[in-house]
């Protein structure tokens, strides 16, 4: 038994760290890796029903609330030293959907290093990912992978 409770723990742990190894996305719909090509531009439909989910009143109280509390553990614990890959991650997600409602976006953080795919309707948005990503305590440098692809209007059923 006492040489099957640590094989179990361990076992429970590698789990826990391999479920958890997904990166952040601020759609649905965006991809599911930063290395992923994003092959398809995104629907007019699912730009707006992003664009409408991060300006609700009750997306932005909990965004707002996310960053806040990350914000306040970060500096009882230390300040941007060594941040938690999904501390890192999560904040740069909350940040970017905020500020880029209508994109379909994939985070993955890395020692500090942030990269960031997927799609933006123009280069204005485009333009404000870096920034807003560096904006993040604990963020060292931003790859942008992401490309512009302009929403694309569903054909109509007949």
């Amino acid at each position: 038994m006492k040489k099957l409770t640590p094989f179990l723990l361990t076992g429970l742990l590698m789990f826990g760290a391999v479920a958890c190894s997904d990166n952040e996305k601020t759609t649905q719909n965006a991809p599911d890796r930063t290395n992923q090509a994003q092959t398809q531009t995104p629907s007019a439909q699912n730009v707006q029903d992003a664009q409408n989910d991060a300006q609700s009143q009750t997306r932005r109280d909990q965004l707002n609330s996310d960053i806040r509390a990350r914000e306040q553990r970060n500096n009882i614990t230390g300040g941007d030293t060594d941040r938690a890959q999904s501390d890192l991650e999560n904040e740069v997600r909350n940040k970017l959907e905020a500020n880029i409602p209508r994109s379909e976006l994939t985070i993955d953080a890395k020692n500090g290093a942030i990269t960031v795919a997927g799609t933006v309707v123009d280069q204005k948005d485009l333009a404000k990912i870096a920034p807003l990503a560096q904006q993040i305590k604990g963020v060292k440098s931003v790859d942008v992978k992401a490309t512009v692809a302009p929403a694309q209007a569903q054909p109509k059923n007949q």
